[in-house]
């Protein structure tokens, strides 16, 4: 089962177009130049539309996990 509906894909595609022509603007009017912006923001109007698309995680799920060791002083 496809994740991603066709109207979802052909939205991302036009925005990307966007941003290569330096029209994209993201929502505070500022030029996109981030590739994953421009994706995210194409989801976002698809998801507007009503286009196939999952929805966004919840910010709870989006934990960072940490990476780095905590080490204890030595004295």
């Amino acid at each position: 089962m496809a994740k991603y509906g066709r109207s979802a894909s052909k939205n991302v595609e036009s925005t990307m177009r966007r941003r290569k022509r330096g029209t994209l603007k993201s929502s505070s009017g500022q030029k996109v130049k981030s590739r994953k912006q421009a994706i995210a923001i194409g989801l976002s109007e698809a998801r507007a539309k009503g286009a196939k698309v999952p929805s966004r995680k919840s910010a709870g799920s989006r934990k960072r996990s940490s990476s780095r060791k905590t080490t204890s002083k030595k004295r």
